[in-house]
């Protein structure tokens, strides 16, 4: 029942993905729409479900800490790995390693939307459904999200297709991994937190500005206000 499940998570990120691709030469707008899905994920998803799941064992001072510690953890992951990329001015073929850095937080976090699916389907079945429902709201936004971090670092189509296909295969595994450990929610939810700091920072220090660069900016603005309040209300209706 899970594994079956969590393959409607792989079909919604192809198709967010494959939407990108087709559209990329609206790129900017694209990335407008990416950076307010990913912001809206931190700050309506992942921050408050780290705080529920970590708050009877973690104080809230200590979550936060951690969604902190995301932030410049991924600050100097991105920092470190900027110093190989090329120089300005000069005409470059190797893809960047920061689409690369991006690409792999979001297929690490959709590893972990498929083990919660797996955690709360041993919960309960009702439990399963919710937090699947919620995981489906936003996988559309990550297909997306995956393909945007690469094409806006250089990286080719090609590239980006094998990182879409690697973050939709990411919650089946996650998913099917959870038939071999159970995780405490206390520490689910510092991890969840973790990624949150991550997604911070990818969305308003990576993804925003780019989107803003040579175009104007009324309609990246609309596509990132209209990214968040996607994701806010897919997952209103998801917690109904």
């Amino acid at each position: 029942m899970v594994i079956l499940v969590s393959l409607l998570t792989v079909v919604a990120t192809l198709l967010g993905g494959l939407f990108a691709l087709k559209q990329r030469d609206k790129l900017h707008l694209i990335l407008g729409f990416s950076a307010g899905a990913v912001l809206g994920v931190a700050f309506f998803d992942l921050i408050p479900e780290s705080l529920n799941l970590a708050g009877n064992n973690f104080s809230h001072e200590t979550v936060l800490m951690f969604i902190a510690l995301g932030f410049v953890v991924f600050m100097l992951f991105d920092r470190f790995m900027s110093l190989h990329t090329c120089p300005e001015g000069e005409d470059c073929h190797n893809e960047n390693h920061k689409g690369t850095l991006g690409a792999t937080t979001l297929s690490i976090h959709s590893f972990l939307d498929g083990a919660a699916i797996g955690l709360a389907f041993k919960v309960s079945p009702a439990v399963g459904i919710i937090v699947t429902a919620a995981v489906l709201a936003h996988d559309f936004s990550d297909g997306i999200n995956t393909v945007s971090v690469i094409l806006k670092n250089e990286g080719s189509a090609k590239n980006a297709l094998k990182w879409l296909i690697a973050d939709a295969i990411a919650p089946a595994l996650g998913a099917a991994s959870t038939l071999f450990f159970t995780l405490p929610e206390a520490r689910l939810g510092l991890v969840l937190a973790l990624f949150s700091g991550f997604f911070l920072y990818l969305g308003a220090s990576d993804i925003l500005p780019e989107s803003h660069h040579n175009h104007p900016t009324i309609w990246t603005t609309v596509s990132t206000l209209l990214g968040m309040a996607l994701i806010l209300i897919v997952i209103r209706l998801a917690s109904l």
